[in-house]
């Protein structure tokens, strides 16, 4: 579970370089500048989200572990 969890953290982070990549791309292209906004923004929420979900993750690491070491004693 923990490798699957990791595996679509980092899945954000590939999707928003990848949108950011697309959005700089169309951004250059001629009538095509309105949907770079909407894909540059998508990629910034994804990076976001790549953050949070890392946060969280080490969070929930760190309780879990402070709770086995709890128990064993």
């Amino acid at each position: 579970m923990k490798k699957l969890k990791l595996f679509f953290e980092f899945g954000y982070l590939i999707i928003g370089i990848v949108l950011l990549v697309d959005g700089i791309y169309r951004f250059n292209q001629p009538g095509e500048r309105n949907n770079s906004y909407f894909l540059i923004a998508f990629s910034v929420l994804a990076v976001f989200m790549f953050f949070f979900k890392r946060h969280f993750r080490r969070k929930f690491e760190a309780r879990n572990s402070q709770n086995k070491n709890n128990q064993t004693k």
